[in-house]
C-alpha cells in the first residue's frame, strides 16, 4: 500500500488532483490510516494508469469515469486504442517540431498549415469513443447515470458492494443453491434498476468480468473476501445455464 504522498510522486500528479479524484469517484483509494489517510494499493495504481493515459488523450475526467466504469469497458482493447492515438499524437508533435525548425533554419515562408491537421486523429477518437459506449445498454446507462448527483453515486456504489458481501457471506456454500440463486436475482435486479437492462446474456459476461482479475475482483473480494468475486461467477453462470 502506497500513500497518497508516495503516489503522487510516482505518478507525478498532485495530491491535490489524487483528492479531488477521489471526491469525484474517479480513483477511490483502497484503505485509510488510523489517522485517515489515504492507502492505494496496485488495483488503485494500475487504474491511475488508465485515467492518466486518458488524460494524455485529452478526455474529460467525467467522461474518463464512465469509460472505464462501463460494464462494456474492454481493458485491452482500450489500450490498443489508446497506443493507436498516442502514436498519431507523436506524429502529430514530430510534424509541428520539424515546421517549426524549418521556420527557424531555414526562413522558411511558405503558408503550409498541413502540420496542424488533426482531423485523422480526431476522426479516431470518435470512433474509438463510440466503441466504448455505442451499447443500447451503455446509453442506458448515461441516460441514468448523467444528472445522478455524486452523493446517490456513491449511495448506490455502496449498495451494490452490499450486494457482494451477501454473496461473500456464503462462498463456500452451493453457488447452485437457492440462497445463491436468490443473490443473483437480486444483483440482476439492481443493476437493471439502477444502470441498465441486464439480460442474462450481459449478466454472464459481468460475472465473467467480476472474476477476471483487476478492478472488479479487487473490489469484490474486498467487499466480501477472498474468492468472493469467483463464487459470485460461478452462481452467474449457474443462473444463466437454467
Amino acid at each position: 500500500m502506497k500513500t497518497v504522498h508516495e503516489v503522487s510522486k510516482l505518478a507525478g500528479v498532485s495530491i491535490r488532483a489524487l483528492q479531488y479524484y477521489d471526491r469525484i469517484g474517479l480513483l477511490c483509494p483502497a484503505g485509510h490510516t488510523d489517522a485517515g489517510y489515504r492507502l492505494y494499493d496496485d488495483t488503485d495504481l494500475e487504474r491511475l494508469q488508465q485515467i492518466l493515459l486518458f488524460r494524455e488523450l485529452e478526455f474529460p475526467l467525467k467522461e474518463i469515469r464512465r469509460i472505464i466504469e462501463s460494464p462494456h469497458f474492454d481493458r485491452d482493447r482500450a489500450l490498443d486504442q489508446q497506443i493507436a492515438l498516442l502514436r498519431m499524437k507523436k506524429e502529430h508533435l514530430e510534424d509541428l517540431i520539424e515546421l517549426a525548425r524549418g521556420i527557424k533554419l531555414k526562413g522558411e515562408k511558405a503558408m503550409d498549415f498541413s502540420a496542424f491537421d488533426t482531423s485523422k486523429m480526431d476522426e479516431y477518437a470518435a470512433q474509438a469513443r463510440a466503441s466504448w459506449g455505442n451499447t443500447p445498454e451503455y446509453k442506458e446507462y448515461e441516460a441514468k447515470s448523467g444528472n445522478r448527483p455524486q452523493e446517490e453515486e456513491q449511495t448506490l456504489a455502496g449498495q451494490l458492494m452490499s450486494i457482494f458481501a451477501e454473496f461473500g457471506r456464503i462462498k463456500d456454500t452451493d453457488p447452485a443453491s437457492a440462497q445463491a440463486q436468490a443473490l443473483v436475482d437480486k444483483l440482476q435486479g439492481f443493476i437493471t434498476e439502477h444502470y441498465y437492462r441486464c439480460s442474462d446474456e450481459i449478466l454472464s459476461g459481468l460475472g465473467k468480468m467480476y472474476a477476471a482479475g483487476g478492478d472488479f475482483t479487487a473490489n469484490i473480494d474486498r467487499a466480501g473476501g477472498a474468492g468472493t468475486a469467483a463464487f459470485t461467477n460461478r452462481a452467474i453462470q449457474a443462473h444463466c445455464k437454467q
